[in-house]
């Protein structure tokens, strides 16, 4: 029977000082008595039910709640605007006489507009991948705070004071 208790003992102190890397901050004040092993007890049963209320469980890590934006690197836009330049260019600079010259002039022109709408389109990506971040942070932040409130509430009914 006592390896039993000693092996419990030991789970339950593990269990209390890993979770206790997570909630830093909080201190537990039993004002009822309790003990030292009583106190372990109590804040693993109530670690265990600020899980069950919130569904957020601190010892796991963070998982994204929806998937993030495409991270593809646009492609082709200097290529595709220098051949669409050109195309336009063969027309105007047969109109004016020189189709060559005029393909060139519009390949040239449409390989710098293709680029910069490349630029673009890279700068909108990046900007919704930053925002996808700080939104799937704010949304960890937000359940690690329920989580918490839990946690203090379940602590405080069973006799403690906790800061």
């Amino acid at each position: 029977m006592k390896p039993i208790l000693i092996i419990l003992i030991t789970l339950v102190s593990c269990l209390t000082m890993s979770f206790d890397l997570f909630a830093q901050g909080f201190y537990v004040y039993p004002t009822k008595g309790q003990s030292q092993e009583q106190t372990e007890r109590d804040k693993v049963d109530c670690q265990v039910w600020a899980k069950q209320q919130t569904g957020y469980d601190p010892m796991q890590p963070a998982t994204a709640s929806s998937p993030p934006p495409s991270s593809q690197a646009p492609q082709g836009g200097v290529v595709r605007g220098a051949a669409r330049g050109a195309t336009v260019g063969v027309v105007g600079g047969a109109i004016a006489g020189d189709a060559g010259k005029g393909a060139a002039v519009g390949a040239g022109t449409g390989a710098v507009v293709g680029g910069m709408r490349r630029r673009d389109q890279w700068r909108r990506e990046q900007e919704a991948q930053r925002q996808y971040q700080q939104q799937q942070a704010a949304q960890q932040a937000q359940a690690r705070d329920q989580f918490n409130r839990a946690y203090k509430t379940c602590l405080q009914g069973r006799g403690y004071t906790v800061n």
